[in-house]
Order: C-alpha cells, then structure tokens, then sequence
C-alpha cells in the first residue's frame, strides 16, 4: 500500500476545509432504505437539472444488494461538460447542495453533498470512461457472490483501522477495486 495523502495533497481538491475524521469508518448493513433515497434524490437532481442530465445512476455499495457500507447514497451524475459549473452548480447550490470537491485534473470531477440527504454527488463529463468504470465495478458486484464477499470482507477489515481521513480509507481499497475490476472488465466489455 502507498503512503497515505497527505492533509495538504487532499485540501488541493477541496472546495471547502478538510477535517479530519480519526476514527474507524461505520459500515452498516444493507437496507432497501438506499434504493428508494437514491430515487428521490434522482428525482430532485432530474426536475433542478433537466436536460442537463445526460446520465443519473446508483453507484458505490449502497447500490449492491446484500453489501454493507457507509450509508452515504453515491450518485453518478453525466452533464455535457462537468468543468463548466455554471452550467449545473448554481441550480443545485440554490436547492441546498454543497460543492465540496473540484478535481479538474481527474476527469474533471465534481463532488457535492446533498441538502437533506447524505450523499456523494459525483458529477463527470458525459462521456467520461471513468463512469463505465464505477458501474462496471457495481454491476459485477451485484452478479458475482464470490467477488461481493471478498470486497466486503477487505471494507470490513479496513473500515475496522483509524483513519485520519475517509479519502485514505478509499484509497486503502484501490487495490481490491484494481483485482476486482480485472474480472469485472473482460465480462462487461467496458
């Protein structure tokens, strides 16, 4: 495993001030709850949005049935050019979603967090390879038991250490996503 970030190297694609979470990361067991706070807020993002969505999905292991997670709903969200904010922030920002994350030099990302409801908003390019990527990463989650539990079992283990900052947790994963993702991409074609 690579050293972790640094505070410094993670406040660079900050938006706002990075604090720090020390502490092991809680995971729950799965609920249908998800599902249904990921169609509200679908719904929410679509009528505040328009045609400017060009892709709305549930990712992440909220969006895998039987996967424990932090309960935070991940949303990818395809717009035609996530570097151009005025163009989506603003609406968002007005109905109580907060940008917290601009990371223009990994695929122009985005990141907000919703008014009522914990959420990753990840807003990318339409067109970005990064979003094949995160739903072939689900969608092989959901039809292979055996790469679910092993996934599931290095979250636990992990999300059982001290950690400086959640990034760092998510960064500890790569590894197990990369070994996952080679059995993923062959199947999906991604």
């Amino acid at each position: 495993m690579t050293e972790p970030r640094s505070d410094e190297e993670l406040q660079q694609a900050r938006v706002t001030p990075l604090v720090p979470h020390n502490a092991p990361v809680a995971l729950v067991e799965y609920t249908d709850e998800w599902p249904r706070l990921f169609a509200r807020e679908a719904e929410r993002i679509r009528s505040l949005l328009g045609d400017r969505v060009r892709l709305l999905e549930h990712a992440g292991s909220t969006s895998v049935p039987g996967l424990a997670a932090k309960p935070i709903i991940d949303i990818v969200l395809a717009v035609p050019d996530s570097a151009d904010e005025d163009a989506y922030v603003s609406p968002l920002v007005e109905n109580g979603y907060l940008l917290k994350v601009r990371e223009p030099d990994w695929f122009e990302h985005r990141l907000l967090k919703g008014p009522d409801t914990d959420i990753n908003l990840h807003v990318f390019s339409e067109g970005t390879s990064e979003i094949a990527v995160m739903l072939a990463f689900r969608d092989h989650l959901r039809a292979d038991p055996a790469d679910r539990a092993l996934y599931l079992a290095t979250k636990r283990a992990l999300a059982a250490r001290t950690w400086r900052h959640i990034q760092h947790y998510a960064d500890a994963k790569t590894q197990i996503v990369r070994d996952i993702m080679t059995r993923a991409l062959p199947r999906t074609g991604a």
